[in-house]
């Protein structure tokens, strides 16, 4: 669609929702009259909308950038008008903050790095390879920039500046220049540009690390040891004589971290129903406490200090102890295709699954390249712990659109009910649900479907359309891989 076309079209339904005679001051009360439905379409024109409008300052952006060179001097256009940088002009005209005026400058120059030709609506461009770019005479086309396709996908309203940011900051730069590389830093864009409808923009840049570090094993290596380097915690002592800190975590002790507040708060953050009456009282106090989670994470980590390593981990976390479980995958040879954190889906080097394999040994789980594991048939109603362990593998979490809360939250959903449908609790019939989406399952109308291995699909009530519940973003590499990797990358997926 031409973009003052789709401008015009979000104007004339907010028009028609507002009245042609809205005040600012009226918005409140009229939209505050507003049913839910008539509300939900009130604010998704709105938000299309401002992506229309942004795409033209994104790419002015970009312009003003080219122009305010340093080799232009003083007679750039920022330094002309006052200003020491590119940002500093987009800042001052837009009132955004320094960081989202320095986004929309990187962003615009990405574009006119790429002079991204847009598609049709409805026909996108594929960019893998040297067919991205039409040959108008003999004369080969140059190679497009990897990043092409999210440039294009921004300004064809496929992307959001968010979306598009989070995807090209994580998979950063291709290791070198070679063709392979290069295409297969293309189909990595492809893939998380086709996900992007149905992630959040966490779960995009955690993606685009996971298969950063898949494409190239030996830099994310030197990036976990980097990051180890930087670690460190400081305090001082502020203006008002307040005490201050700062951590910057390496890997494992973040994952670490997580682990221990996940642990600690699981009733305040939609831990599972499902425990013993000990942990349920336990988890009704806590649910009760007028701390704020903060103020709870904070006594409980002065609680681990005070305790150190005499604590009974029973006294500080109840039946559920903190811990972090790494999943490595692995060929039909044996061969390491890649690893991660169950919760969040962190990659992990290696070496350092090696290390944790030494210290705590495994747990073997055998799946099939989509990540479904062992059957259990009818011989027991609830999920087995080693099925527990396998539908975490699979889905990483809650698998309900948008929803972050970690496997180590989730409760194993039957899809099909254990009585009425004769269901077979297997891993191929049941899905992780955090304790809120199961409960809003049960009580809702809502249900979920899925045909043989296919993809499960959520059912609004009131049959709306229903909706696929894709895996966590950063299990999709681990699965499938991209297509196509540099041939040395190409995982073999048990």
């Amino acid at each position: 669609m031409a973009l003052f076309i789709d401008i015009d079209a979000q104007v004339a339904v907010l028009r028609d929702l507002l009245g042609a005679d809205a005040d600012v001051q009226d918005l409140s009360a009229r939209m505050s009259s507003f049913p839910g439905e008539k509300l939900v379409e009130a604010l998704g024109a709105a938000a299309a909308l401002v992506r229309a409008a942004e795409r033209i300052g994104i790419v002015g952006a970009g312009i003003v950038a080219a122009r305010s060179t340093r080799e232009a001097g003083q007679d750039g256009l920022a330094q002309s008008r006052g200003h020491r940088s590119p940002a500093a002009l987009v800042q001052e005209l837009t009132g955004s903050s320094h960081a989202d005026a320095q986004r929309q400058v990187r962003l615009g120059q990405s574009i006119l790095d790429s002079d991204v030709p847009t598609a049709a609506e409805g026909n996108e461009t594929s960019w893998s390879g040297h067919d991205a770019v039409p040959v108008l005479s003999d004369t080969a086309p140059p190679r497009m920039p990897w990043h092409a396709p999210l440039s294009a996908a921004l300004l064809q309203g496929r992307l959001s500046p968010a979306q598009q940011d989070a995807i090209q900051r994580g998979l950063s730069q291709p290791t070198d220049d070679s063709d392979d590389t290069h295409a297969a830093w293309t189909a990595a864009a492809e893939q998380l540009i086709a996900d992007a409808g149905c992630r959040t923009v966490e779960e995009l840049r955690i993606q685009a690390r996971a298969i950063r570090d898949h494409l190239d094993p030996e830099g994310a290596a030197r990036r976990f040891a980097e990051r180890y380097e930087r670690r460190s915690f400081r305090t001082w002592i502020d203006a008002d004589g307040r005490e201050r800190g700062h951590i910057e975590f390496e890997d494992e002790g973040a994952a670490w971290m997580r682990a221990i507040r996940d642990a600690a708060l699981r009733p305040r953050r939609g831990g599972p129903r499902f425990v013993d009456s000990d942990e349920a009282n336990n988890a009704r106090d806590l649910a009760a406490d007028s701390r704020t989670n903060n103020q709870l994470f904070y006594d409980l980590l002065i609680d681990l200090l005070r305790a150190g390593a005499l604590a009974d981990a029973k006294d500080v976390f109840g039946a559920r102890q903190a811990g972090v479980r790494l999943v490595q995958v692995q060929a039909a040879d044996g061969t390491p295709t890649s690893a991660r954190t169950e919760d969040y889906g962190m990659p992990f080097p290696f070496a350092s699954i090696q290390q944790h394999v030494c210290e705590s040994g495994t747990v073997q789980v055998t799946i099939d390249s989509r990540g479904n594991p062992l059957d259990a048939g009818r011989e027991h109603r609830l999920f087995t712990p080693p099925q527990r362990i396998a539908l975490a593998i699979r889905d990483g979490g809650c698998r309900w659109r948008g929803c972050d809360r970690p496997a180590s939250y989730g409760e194993a959903h039957h899809i099909d009910e254990w009585h009425a449908d004769r269901g077979r609790t297997d891993i191929d019939r049941g899905i992780l649900l955090c304790r809120h989406h199961h409960m809003q399952l049960h009580h809702g109308g809502w249900r979920i479907t899925r045909e043989g291995k296919g993809e499960f699909l959520l059912h609004p009530p009131g049959g709306e359309p229903a909706i696929p519940l894709r895996a966590r973003a950063a299990l999709v590499a681990a699965w499938a891989g991209i297509d196509p990797p540099p041939r040395r990358f190409r995982p073999a997926i048990a």
